[in-house]
């Protein structure tokens, strides 16, 4: 039985893929109905460099390497294991 309903279901499929005129989605037909009306104006593709030097002066944020990350993360790890390991040893007695 389940052979059927993936023969069905690639049948439909094939059927879908193969129409001759394909409808555009709702949000293709509201924008070119707006775009009749009111063209976008031409954008660049890059963005002008005073932009983005501009962008990048104003993060205040420090830039650290993958490895600074990394290291960090294994160290607290490590202080919560050795903290665990030592309330754990404490209790037993």
């Amino acid at each position: 039985m389940p052979e059927q309903d993936d023969e069905a279901r690639e049948f439909d499929i094939k059927w879908a893929d193969g129409a001759e005129l394909k409808e555009p989605s709702a949000r293709a037909r509201m924008l070119a109905a707006r775009w009749k009306e009111n063209p976008p104006e031409p954008q660049p593709f890059r963005a002008e460099p005073e932009f983005r030097a501009r962008r990048r002066s104003s993060l205040r944020t420090p830039r650290r390497s993958a490895w600074g990350s990394a290291a960090i993360v294994f160290g607290c790890l490590a202080a919560v294991i050795l903290l665990l390991g030592y309330v754990n040893s404490r209790g037993s007695y």
